[in-house]
């Protein structure tokens, strides 16, 4: 195992416990509003000192990017770990039980190690670079879908940029003829997950932040997939506009968004 894969599960399964272990006493979870329908808690900051004091103690060079700090300089600016404590933050106020911890490692600007993390199921989903994706050790391969005909398709509500709002509800009400159903689960980062593990044939969304999606992009790809903006371009990390999913799913959507993308959405 890569050694930095091993010191991403370590950090993962830290914080996985934290979390859960909160999860069962709500009454010590202090939630605040940091933005537009967007919410903090104390254990993600707590979830997120783990994290970071476990990378620290293995890689104290290394430069840290993460949801609620930031980015913390090492003196190596090559390696990032992109960090997100609580993927679901909504979810874990509300007790509702889908969240997940996602950290990935990218070299000069290539994702190179995933790890998303579900401590309620206990599901660690692993990647590195070149050999494959793995739930609990066991090898994933994504959705064989050749067109949107019968797929399930998961999403995320533009919840914090509404102005998008006519936009996706167009987007949706087209593709919904095309496809089976829809998932809105509220964790962008399992929602990619599910999509390596062919749990889900496709995902898109809209203004997604890189600690979203860093290690869900790379579990995909590692499970056949392919990940764009909503152009099939490769802007995703600028814009946070993602589509995932294999080859043939991808060509799909985008063929109907073609039509729905308002000019802020092409960027």
């Amino acid at each position: 195992m890569h050694p930095m894969l091993n010191i991403a599960i370590r950090a993962a399964r830290k914080a996985g416990n934290l979390i859960a272990k909160n999860y069962e006493t709500p009454d010590a979870v202090e939630a605040s509003q940091k933005g537009n329908n967007d919410f903090v808690t104390n254990v993600d900051r707590d979830a997120e000192y783990l994290i970071i004091d476990v990378i620290r103690k293995a890689y104290p060079q290394h430069t840290i990017i993460s949801e609620e700090r930031g980015e913390l300089p090492g003196t190596d600016t090559d390696i990032q770990w992109v960090i997100d404590p609580l993927d679901g933050t909504t979810n874990f106020i509300k007790r509702f039980p889908h969240f997940s911890v996602s950290i990935a490692v990218r070299i000069k600007g290539r994702t190179e190690i995933a790890v998303v993390y579900d401590p309620m199921r206990n599901e660690l989903f692993t990647s590195t670079r070149g050999q494959g994706a793995q739930l609990n050790g066991y090898r994933l391969r994504g959705s064989n879908a050749r067109d949107l005909d019968g797929t399930i398709l998961a999403t995320g509500f533009p919840f914090k940029l509404k102005q998008h709002a006519p936009s996706y509800i167009n987007l949706v009400g087209k593709l919904f003829t095309q496809c089976a159903d829809f998932r809105r689960t509220g964790s962008a980062a399992l929602d990619l997950a599910y999509v390596a593990a062919g749990r889900v044939d496709g995902f898109f969304e809209i203004g997604l932040k890189p600690w979203d999606f860093a290690a869900g992009e790379l579990l995909v790809r590692e499970a056949g997939g392919i990940v764009s903006d909503f152009t099939g371009g490769h802007n995703h990390y600028l814009s946070g506009n993602i589509v995932a999913g294999n080859p043939r799913v991808v060509k799909s959507i985008l063929s109907v968004m073609r039509d729905e993308l308002s000019e802020a959405l092409k960027r």
